[in-house]
């Protein structure tokens, strides 16, 4: 008769929903959000982000506009975007305040998207909703970890070069000629993804000098 108790000298069973508890949260309140969202009396436009809005002051927009989206397809993306990406990310930030370094990046990865696209377009008035700009954040930290065994790889890195070089020309094909889903009748705030890219695939590389789960493996700064 075979036993069917558990194997004492097995291996541990792989999860089958094994994702980082932070960016899992950050997917999935991005529908929740949307859903508030649309119920609004604006639609959420009062808490949109406008390059004017710099002239005059006000820089609340600057991280109140990604907790907006423009449409359900918009919102799958990003919250898609986000686990993917920010797995690898949380995963490397596992030491001393990691989590608040990793809510820091998101969150500053789109604060600097919502500036950059600001200062690209000064004095204009449209809307920019979305968290595009920190999901590239996400993706700019991620492009310095993929091949890097655990560790940060250096900035110039053949491989994070030729990745970099890939995400910027679908950033900016996507952006022209408006390839992205329920980007219908929108403009693409390229500029704005690409100042989050930015952001992420530097800022990585201090994080994880800081706040890696492996302390053990050398971390890049640069």
């Amino acid at each position: 008769m075979q036993d069917l108790g558990e194997d004492r000298g097995a291996a541990p069973r792989e999860k089958i929903l094994n994702a980082p508890f932070l960016p899992a949260l950050i997917a999935a309140s991005m529908p929740v959000l949307y859903f508030f969202q649309e119920r609004l009396p604006d639609q959420g436009l009062s808490m949109a982000f406008r390059a004017a809005d710099l002239e005059q002051g006000r820089f609340s927009g600057l991280f109140t506009s990604m907790l907006l989206h423009g449409s359900w397809p918009h919102v799958a993306m990003n919250a898609v975007a986000a686990l993917a990406f920010g797995a690898p990310v949380a995963r490397l930030l596992g030491r001393g305040l990691a989590p608040l370094a990793f809510i820091a990046l998101y969150i500053c990865s789109g604060a600097v998207a919502a500036l950059g696209y600001g200062l690209c377009h000064p004095g204009s008035l449209d809307p920019l909703v979305g968290a595009s700009g920190a999901v590239f954040g996400l993706i700019g930290a991620a492009t310095r970890l993929m091949g890097g065994g655990g560790r940060v790889l250096p900035l110039f890195h053949p491989a994070v070069l030729r990745a970099s070089a890939a995400w910027m020309a679908v950033n900016l094909v996507a952006g022209l000629i408006g390839l992205a889903p329920g980007a219908e009748g929108a403009r693409i705030a390229w500029e704005a993804h690409a100042f989050g890219f930015l952001f992420g695939i530097l800022t990585v590389g201090p994080l994880g000098a800081w706040f890696g789960a492996r302390p053990d493996l050398p971390q890049t700064r640069v």
